[in-house]
């Protein structure tokens, strides 16, 4: 629940002068200090005190992940963890002070640690409360009360990198737990449009023409695909059709039962399906922009099939408390077909807790777009009706992905435009994150049932090849080039964001789920 530790103030939190009882001389770090990966490191303590950790741990007992611990070490004490720490911000914090402490101060969700230390007037305070896995590692909770100062330790952290890459090609961007550019290798793997004679579907070495439609070779043959990969990452994966009247669907779905709460179903989820060609004219030469279909549909939806099955290749081997289901949705382009025969025939005894979309997410920040991350559902447009999942939204973004800055613009291009110019204009440098007026993807379904969503997409509209031939990978680079990066490594950085940004909500979500307030 850290993501709504928001309204307590603060005074006078950090200490520079050991009033907290302890400095971070005390403790000492043995252990490479990784970021964007699991490692694990060893705490020794010079002097009875307590450290606060507000990352992500792998309990010792119950083998789950926990959002943050305090952890109590006498003088000469050692403990070795497992931690996850932020992989777009190589420089986290830890809080210490005195010993058995049970009240700690927390930054404010729309700020980084750094910040905070910056001014720890703002922000709120979190207690020490009982682990509910029955697991080792204390639980943290809302309080009214900081506990007074705290020394903070300030880490240096490396995120790994892949050998055979180049700042061009979205290095950067290459290792870790996961990272985007694997997202991109998806979508350039799946949009290969190089003939292949020996292919009877689409005549491709990728996925193309995944239209829906009886029979249609291309869209079974990536039906057999998708569930084939998603099967061989160990999850449980079923093709879900639904035929009535004109309605045809066949949605695919990977899941990964829950341990505690198996009847809770947290979705992930984005269409696969393609829109199909409608008119002629944009299947000739100069004419891409013209009509309506494509083959390839690399940023609707390609970009958000592949950030589904790097989600789901990284959770599949986590013990989730609740039971994790990876759905890539047939007809979206027909009019959310196949997200809605979902949510209407979700078994009685099931329950969606939360429920996260990708649809065309890629063209837009670090390229010059906005990078929107719409929150549902929006009851009043004069009061903020999801504060759970738009605090924990920020709270993802602002430290961990390193972009308080970027979300300091788009509250303001939010707030000066609302949602239209984010999907038509350029922008630089701005992240939005706000409840959405509309609804217009997978989302919209879950949100009608009752449950608290998160969208991520980029520019929209304003994008000429919008159900067009060019919606290819080499357009979306087009757009994505700016003058200090290529296209690639922005794309890289982009989906590097915005799966990481994913995969976060997915743990603390299974941890404490985000209710719609409606």
């Amino acid at each position: 629940m850290v993501f709504l530790m928001l309204s307590a103030p603060l005074s006078g939190c950090f200490s520079s002068d050991g009033r907290s009882g302890a400095s971070s001389d005390d403790l000492e770090i043995n252990g490479s200090l990784i970021a964007g990966d699991w490692s694990s490191v060893t705490l020794k303590s010079n002097k009875d005190l307590s450290v606060y950790i507000p990352y992500f741990i792998i309990d010792p007992t119950s083998k789950r992940a926990q959002n943050g611990t305090v952890l109590d070490l006498e003088k000469g004490d050692s403990e070795q963890l497992t931690w996850l720490l932020p992989p777009r911000n190589l420089q986290p914090v830890l809080l210490l002070g005195e010993f058995e402490r049970k009240e700690w101060p927390v930054r404010n969700a729309n700020e980084s640690w750094q910040e905070w230390l910056l001014d720890s007037s703002n922000g709120g305070a979190v207690a020490v409360s009982q682990n509910e896995d029955n697991g080792t590692y204390s639980w943290l909770i809302p309080h009214n009360e900081d506990g007074g100062p705290v020394d903070v330790k300030i880490l240096d952290t490396i995120r790994s990198q892949r050998s055979d890459l180049t700042i061009d090609e979205g290095v950067e961007a290459s290792g870790g737990w996961l990272d985007g550019r694997s997202v991109y290798e998806w979508v350039d793997f799946i949009t290969d449009e190089t003939l292949d004679p020996l292919d009877p579907a689409d005549g491709a070495k990728g996925y193309l023409d995944r239209w829906i439609g009886n029979a249609n070779p291309g869209y079974e043959d990536a039906i057999t695909y998708f569930s084939g990969v998603l099967d061989g990452f160990g999850l449980r994966t079923e093709v879900h059709r639904f035929q009535s009247g004109t309605l045809w669907v066949a949605n695919i779905c990977a899941y990964k039962d829950g341990t505690t709460f198996p009847d809770e179903w947290l979705v992930f989820g984005a269409h696969f399906d393609l829109a199909p060609y409608l008119t002629p004219t944009s299947l000739l030469p100069g004419q891409e922009e013209t009509g309506f279909g494509t083959r390839t549909g690399a940023y609707d939806n390609t970009a958000g099939t592949a950030m589904v099955l790097t989600t789901a290749s990284v959770l599949a081997d986590f013990d989730a408390r609740r039971t994790m289901v990876f759905c890539l949705w047939s007809s979206e382009e027909e009019g959310l077909w196949g997200s809605s025969a979902f949510t209407d025939d979700i078994p009685s005894e099931v329950t969606v807790s939360n429920y996260l979309n990708l649809d065309m997410a890629g063209v837009n920040f670090p390229g010059e777009y906005a990078l929107s991350a719409s929150i549902g559902e929006d009851f009043n447009s004069d009061t903020l009706d999801q504060p759970g999942m738009y605090n924990l939204a920020y709270w993802i973004a602002s430290d961990a992905l390193g972009l308080s800055y970027e979300l300091e613009r788009g509250k303001q291009a939010w707030a000066s435009g609302g949602e239209t110019p984010l999907w038509n204009d350029p922008f630089v440098d701005t992240v939005a994150i706000y409840e959405s007026p509309t609804c217009r993807s997978d989302h919209c379904p879950f949100q009608d049932i009752g449950v608290a969503t998160l969208n991520w997409n980029g520019l929209a509209d304003g994008y000429p090849c919008y159900h067009k031939t060019c919606d290819t990978l080499d357009r979306m680079e087009q757009y994505m080039t700016t003058g200090n990066a290529t296209g690639e490594a922005n794309l890289a950085h982009s989906w590097d964001i915005i799966t990481w940004w994913a995969v976060y909500a997915f743990l603390h979500m299974d941890q404490t789920p985000v209710p719609s307030d409606n």
